[in-house]
C-alpha cells in the first residue's frame, strides 16, 4: 500500500509552498538525473504523462528512439529541507517507460525490480544494508575540489580534531527530515574519511536511499565549503571508501538466513546464498567495482577485501556474518565501493545468491584467520582466490558470466560493457605522472 496518493501529494505540494519538482532518475553509471518541472506541472506528472529524451541518457537509446516517459514512485515523494518555506522543491523517483507503455528494460531500477520479482517467486523478499564511506576536501578559490582533508582525525575521533563534524551533523538532521532512520556517523578510518549508517530497508527502498543518501551528502558539504566524493581511492597510501552491503532475504515474514539448530545457527539457504555469492564474486566486481579507480582500492592491505573466502569472525574475507542472528542474521559482502550504481549492484547481488540457493552451491570451509597475514601458499593450499586486479580483469569475467549476465538483462549488459571498455582505453591510452616519473630519464 502507498504511502501517498495523487491527492494528498497535490494537497502537501500547495501546504508547503511548493514551486519546483525534481523528477529523480539514475543513468546507467548511477548518476542522478533529473527532470526540473514547476508546480504547475506535477498533477501531470503524477498522471505519467511527462516525456524526456532517453539519447541524452548514459546507456539508455539511441536517438531514432528517444521519447521515454517518466513515471513517479509516489511513495519517493519529499521535500528538500534545506529550501526556503517560500520557494520550497520537491522530488519524486521515476521509474522509465517506452511509449508503448512497458518498462524500459534498461533503467537500472527496473533492473532491480526484476531481480526482486525473481526472488518473489521463489518465496523470498530481500533486506539491504548498506554502510557507505566518503572523503570530504577543501576546495580552492574557484570552488573546484582538491585533495586537501579537512581534519587530521581518524577513526571514531571527535571535534575539535574531526573538523567535519559540523558538516556531518547537518548531513545527518537533513537526512533525518527527508524520513531517513540514522543509526551511526563517525570518522572513518582516514584524514578526511566519514561514514554515515542508515537502517536497512527493502531492497528497492535502500538502492532508493543510497542515491538520495549521496545527493544530500554531496550538497550539505557544498554548504559547507567543502567537496564530498564517493570515489573509491581518491589518495594513495590511505584507506580508500567501501560501501559494505548487508543483505537477508526473508521468507512469510522469518528470516530465511536464520536456523537456531543449524551450524554458526545459520540455515541451509544462507549458506547456498554465501555459495552463490562466491561462485560470481569475480564477474559481480564489474558492478559493485565499477570504475578504474575501484580497484587501486582493491590491493592487499589498507582492510580491503579482496580475497574470495567468508567467516563469522573477522574481517579480512570478501564475505562477513556478523554476529547477531534471529531477525538480524545477514550476509555482508564486503567489496562494493559507493562509485557503484546501487541499483544494479543490489541486482547483481541478489542474483547469484538466488542462483545459489537454487543450485544448492555449498561455500567452502569458513576461513577464520587473517588473510592479510597469510603467504601466497597459505592462500593456495586453502583455495583462497582474488577478485579481479582491475576493471578490465573484472569486465572480461562478466563475459562469461550468463547469471549476471541475465541479471542485468540485454540491454543494461551492453551498453555497460560498451561504456566501460571505451573507459578503459581511455585510461590505459593516457601517459601518467607515475610513468614521466619512472621512465623519463632512465631511457
Amino acid at each position: 500500500m502507498s504511502k501517498f496518493s495523487k491527492e494528498q501529494i497535490l494537497t502537501m505540494a500547495n501546504e508547503y509552498n511548493v514551486k519546483f519538482v525534481r523528477l529523480q532518475f539514475s543513468d546507467i553509471f548511477g548518476v542522478l538525473k533529473n527532470v526540473a518541472i514547476t508546480v504547475k506541472q506535477l498533477e501531470k506528472a503524477l498522471n505519467n504523462e511527462l516525456m524526456f529524451d532517453g539519447s541524452s541518457i548514459e546507456g539508455f537509446v539511441r536517438i531514432e528512439e528517444s521519447d521515454m516517459y517518466l513515471r513517479p514512485d509516489l511513495d519517493s515523494w519529499v521535500i528538500f529541507p534545506w529550501h526556503p518555506s517560500e520557494g520550497a522543491v520537491a522530488r519524486l523517483i521515476c521509474d522509465i517507460f517506452t511509449p508503448e507503455g512497458k518498462p524500459f528494460e534498461g533503467d537500472p531500477r527496473c533492473v532491480l525490480q526484476r531481480a526482486i520479482a525473481d526472488a518473489a517467486e521463489m518465496g523470498y523478499s530481500m533486506n539491504v544494508g548498506p554502510e557507505a564511506e566518503f572523503f570530504l576536501f577543501h576546495t580552492d578559490e574557484s570552488g573546484r575540489p582538491t585533495l586537501e582533508t579537512h581534519d587530521k582525525a581518524s577513526y571514531f575521533d571527535l571535534t575539535p580534531v574531526d573538523l567535519g563534524e559540523n558538516a556531518r551533523r547537518d548531513m545527518v538532521l537533513a537526512l533525518e527530515d527527508m524520513g531517513f532512520e540514522i543509526e551511526a556517523s563517525h570518522h572513518e578510518v582516514a584524514f578526511g574519511q566519514h561514514e554515515i549508517d542508515f537502517k536497512y530497508a527493502d531492497a528497492l527502498t535502500t538502492a532508493d536511499n543510497i542515491q538520495t543518501f549521496k545527493f544530500v551528502v554531496r550538497t550539505i558539504a557544498q554548504r559547507h565549503g567543502l567537496h564530498a566524493t564517493f570515489m573509491a581511492k581518491p589518495i594513495f597510501g590511505i584507506n580508500g571508501s567501501g560501501m559494505h552491503i548487508n543483505q537477508s532475504l526473508f521468507r512469510d515474514g522469518k528470516n530465511a538466513f536464520y536456523d537456531p539448530k543449524g551450524k554458526l545457527e545459520l540455515s541451509e539457504e544462507c549458506y547456498y546464498y554465501i555459495g552463490g555469492l562466491m561462485k560470481h564474486a569475480r564477474a559481480i566486481a564489474a558492478i559493485t567495482n565499477p570504475t578504474v579507480n575501484s580497484y587501486k582500492r582493491l590491493v592487499p592491505g589498507y582492510e580491503a577485501p579482496v580475497y574470495i573466502a567468508w567467516s563469522a569472525q573477522n574481517r579480512s574475507p570478501l564475505i562477513r556474518i556478523p554476529a547477531k542472528r534471529g531477525a538480524s542474521t545477514r550476509v555482508e559482502m564486503r567489496n562494493p565501493d559507493p562509485s557503484c550504481n546501487p541499483y544494479l549492484a543490489t541486482a547483481v547481488m541478489l542474483k547469484a545468491g538466488l542462483d545459489g540457493i537454487k543450485k544448492r552451491i555449498n561455500p567452502p570451509a569458513a576461513v577464520n584467520q587473517n588473510i592479510y597475514a597469510m603467504r601466497p601458499e597459505e592462500k593456495a593450499d586453502l583455495g583462497i582466490g582474488s577478485l579481479p586486479g582491475s576493471l578490465v580483469e573484472a569486465l572480461e569475467e562478466l563475459k562469461h558470466d550468463e547469471v549476471i549476465q541475465c541479471a542485468l538483462g540485454k540491454h543494461a549488459y551492453s551498453r555497460f560493457m560498451e561504456a566501460k571498455q571505451l573507459e578503459w582505453n581511455d585510461f590505459r591510452t593516457k601517459v601518467t605522472p607515475w610513468e614521466i616519473e619512472q621512465y623519463l630519464t632512465k631511457f
